[in-house]
């Protein structure tokens, strides 16, 4: 029997950037299985069909056929019809990077016809980075399009956001009651755009199994348009829905209505459960073995699980493919001149993940119990970089995007020693744990293999909230990895919460003022601030009662769970908290306000924060040096050594780097000594992890003194002029 087709689809909407990675993922995996897989991007190409002269023409006649008495600033959109029909094709081509010519004319005032979005905006001169005439081109046409988009939601696309479809409609989901109400009503204008997009889709590919990734709330609406599409069109396709909301959201699916638009629901890591339902599919498995996916039997949800394979390996995934995802097509808007804001709406990344899991899964606040944090696995450096020189060949992008949930120190060095070694050029950023590990030479590390930016979570700039979420780190380890980084020139983003069990607003003061000392020296170069939620899956909310708090709601009626409201006498959470955080966040981004008292950026009094102006400045000078007995092995990334000049007793060297040379005197006996030391710490194709010297064998190999010379040695300028041009000790 033929092996079933299948097409995987995203729904609208996630980046407009660059494709969300799931299919991705699941598209190489099934191929290097036998199957004929594909994939689409629906949600780009329902905004494309938007965002032309043909569909904003009939936008803009639907708007002005409803003869609604609408608001003023839809009468200037209105009156300015024949402006934004002339513009927004080139407008989409420049974002494409088709037309950079454009830039000039579509960055000077005057151009692009400008709504509220403009207004609203920064103008040149009032923040600090500079502004090159492509940036600015690049942000006028998003303000230009944003303006489209806030239109389009007000009058006839209320499902409508750049980055997510139909979100509102996901409010209190734990009932299916509110998504089958609006899938019962008639198409919106974008609705209709979407199945004009999958209609020839399906026709062309004549797919068997079609399935949808829904990864965040914002994409549940999209893809259950499109199964109800399927369904009428070709009742004889089976769809499967998954991905990261599914797997959190739907473990304890009970409504048998959702299986009027999908057949089956698969949770966790899509691999297993997919081939298990392609061979039972194709009649070689019985339906007890399926794996993780829940059917309609009977009129009833069941979960089958009965499959004896483990999941698929990190090293038998294959790799990720883009083939049939149109990278060219793609939109660069730039919402922000932050130069780490714009990483994640600026340029294609590919994307790939270090490792499954994460190696800390202690967080009370996070998912820990499910599979995408509890299940840790290492991908093999070799198979990683095997996946990033496949990448690179297909699709001509060097850029990466490692989407851990917190790559390992370990798994990032082996991974930067494996790059320097086999002279591969790429860019990459992902997401880590402030972790003490990442020292200042593994930070230079990381930087000379790649690396430009790293997330991480600091959660709550407080002692005593990290020790009781049991996030393993403190403020001021947090600090010093964090200078680390920036003064190894990779940028950094911290993601924050507020309203955490027992926080009081004191405690989310004195986290700002934390927060502005990193800011103003330039540790942070972004962050977000979001509010506290429990999770019905997390420690907390499996045990609200050890956090002192109390679950309220919703209660689960057969469809979602996750977010659970909750009640907490000992914290303060006021709504004009989180407006303030925002506010202070927004200007610091954009490195302004970094001198205003904290306290000035809530609409509410508070008391000043209780944190020393010097807080960071103490943090930073706790630094403990690592002791010359510490087990490290000896990197040196630096150029080839010249000896300039040799002398009876002392010899002059030079050691070249990219940026600046630098010249060291060192005894005649310890010439030899250090050359081959920098040699046999080089990285070269031939040389694995364990092949670089031992810093505690070359201290004991120092001429004729041995350790006792050697930490002399470790004092004198040559020494240190070595470490700086580029001897790492990791």
């Amino acid at each position: 029997m033929a092996l079933p087709r299948v097409l995987l689809i995203i729904p609208p909407l996630t980046q407009l950037n660059t494709p969300y990675p799931a299919t991705a993922y699941l598209t190489g995996f099934l191929r290097s299985r036998g199957y004929a897989a594909e994939q689409a991007d629906l949600g780009l190409d329902m905004i494309l069909r938007l965002f032309s002269r043909a569909g904003l023409e009939e936008a803009f006649c639907r708007i002005k056929a409803s003869r609604r008495p609408w608001r003023g600033e839809v009468q200037q959109f209105l009156a300015l019809e024949d402006s934004y029909l002339a513009t927004i094709e080139p407008v989409i081509a420049f974002l494409q990077g088709k037309d950079p010519m454009l830039a000039p004319h579509l960055g000077r005032p005057g151009f692009l016809p400008e709504g509220p979005r403009f207004a609203a905006d920064w103008r040149p001169g009032s923040i600090p980075f500079p502004a090159s005439p492509a940036d600015s081109a690049r942000h006028r046409a998003t303000l230009y399009l944003e303006d489209l988009t806030d239109l389009l939601h007000e009058t006839i696309a209320p499902h409508l956001f750049l980055n997510r479809y139909a979100e509102q409609i996901m409010q209190a989901t734990s009932s299916f009651d509110g998504i089958e109400q609006a899938l019962a009503g008639p198409l919106s204008f974008t609705d209709e755009l979407l199945i004009e997009a999958l209609t020839p889709l399906l026709a062309d590919r004549s797919p068997d199994v079609v399935g949808l990734t829904v990864p965040f709330p914002g994409n549940l609406f999209g893809a259950l348009r499109i199964a109800q599409t399927i369904k009428a069109q070709r009742p004889g396709t089976t769809v499967v829905l998954g991905g990261g909301y599914v797997n959190t959201e739907l473990r304890r699916l009970k409504d048998p209505r959702l299986f009027r638009y999908v057949d089956y629901v698969t949770l966790d890591d899509g691999e297993r459960p997919f081939l298990c339902l392609l061979e039972f599919l194709a009649g070689a498995r019985p339906p007890t073995t399926l794996c993780r996916t829940f059917v309609l039997a009977g009129g009833e949800v069941q979960f089958r699980n009965g499959n004896t394979e483990p999941d698929i390996p990190m090293h038998e995934l294959g790799t990720p493919t883009y083939k049939g995802l149109p990278l060219g097509r793609y939109l660069s808007i730039l919402d922000s001149l932050n130069p780490m804001h714009r990483l994640w709406s600026e340029g294609h990344w590919n994307k790939l993940t270090v490792a499954h899991g994460c190696y800390w899964k202690q967080c009370t606040f996070c998912d820990v119990g499910l599979s995408y944090i509890a299940r840790y696995e290492m991908t093999p450096t070799d198979v990683l970089t095997g996946q990033i020189e496949a990448l690179i060949q297909e699709t001509g992008q060097r850029g990466f995007h490692f989407v851990d949930e917190a790559a390992p120190p370990a798994a990032l060095k082996a991974l930067a020693l494996r790059l320097l070694e086999t002279n591969q050029t790429i860019s990459w950023w992902g997401n880590i744990r402030f972790e003490e590990a990442f020292s200042p030479d593994l930070a230079r590390l990381l930087a000379a293999s790649g690396c430009i930016a790293l997330t991480a979570g600091l959660e709550a700039a407080s002692d005593r909230l990290l020790r009781q979420m049991k996030k393993g780190i403190t403020v001021d380890q947090t600090a010093r990895v964090a200078a680390a980084f920036r003064h190894a020139g990779i940028l950094v983003h911290a993601y924050l919460m507020y309203g955490l069990p027992g926080e009081t607003i004191a405690d989310t003061v004195d986290s700002l003022e934390r927060v502005r000392q990193l800011f103003a020296d330039n540790l942070l170069q972004s962050a977000f601030w979001h509010r506290f939620t429990v999770t019905a899956h997390s420690p907390v909310g499996l045990n609200p009662a050890a956090d002192g708090i109390t679950i309220l709601g919703p209660s689960f009626e057969g469809f979602a769970e996750n977010d659970l409201r909750h009640a907490d006498p000992s914290t303060s959470c006021p709504p004009w908290l989180g407006e303030g955080l925002r506010t202070a966040i927004l200007n610091y981004i954009e490195q302004a306000g970094l001198t205003v008292p904290v306290r000035q950026w809530f609409p509410e009094a508070v008391q000043p924060p209780r944190v020393a102006k010097t807080w960071l400045t103490r943090a930073l000078a706790d630094t403990v040096p690592e002791p010359l007995t510490a087990e490290r092995r000896c990197v040196w990334i630096g150029g080839r050594p010249v000896v300039a000049a040799e002398g009876t007793l002392r010899t002059k060297i030079i050691l070249p780097t990219r940026m600046e040379d630098f010249s060291i005197s060192v005894s005649s006996d310890q010439v030899a000594w250090l050359l081959d030391l920098l040699r046999n710490a080089s990285p070269s194709p031939h040389r694995t992890g364990r092949d670089y010297p031992r810093l505690a064998e070359a201290r004991e190999r120092f001429p004729r003194t041995g350790a006792r010379g050697f930490d002399r040695f470790a004092k004198t300028a040559a020494w240190h002029n070595t470490r700086q041009a580029g001897l790492l000790l990791v």
